[in-house]
């Protein structure tokens, strides 16, 4: 049982440091933030201003860039239908100008 500590130790990389070592410094972070690149691209997108919107969509994977703005459409059409005082699917159908489903 004694011997596993010494086995974890050499199979870790961080359990070889000596007790009390400082922790290696943690690399900066790498990338944009999602929702950044996410918020940039809307309003980008909404001011018509293609080259903001292009770099912003460079700054993350399509997918991120997908997420959150998907992200991003549900907090506003949740916020605007509290506003409203409405139903989110109402709110999306006008600001859509798709007629009302029950008319």
């Amino acid at each position: 049982m004694t011997q596993v500590p010494e086995r974890l130790r050499r199979l870790l990389p961080f359990a070889r440091r000596p007790p009390g070592a400082d922790a290696p410094a943690r690399p900066a972070r790498q990338g944009h933030n999602l929702f950044e690149a996410a918020a940039v691209y809307v309003a980008a997108c909404a001011e018509d201003d293609q080259g903001r919107a292009e770099e912003a969509a460079n700054r993350v994977s399509p997918g991120a860039l997908s997420f959150g703005v998907n992200e991003l459409a549900c907090r506003a059409l949740i916020t605007l239908a509290r506003e409203r005082n409405e139903p989110p699917l109402a709110v999306a159908r006008s600001l859509l100008g798709l007629r009302d489903e029950s008319a």
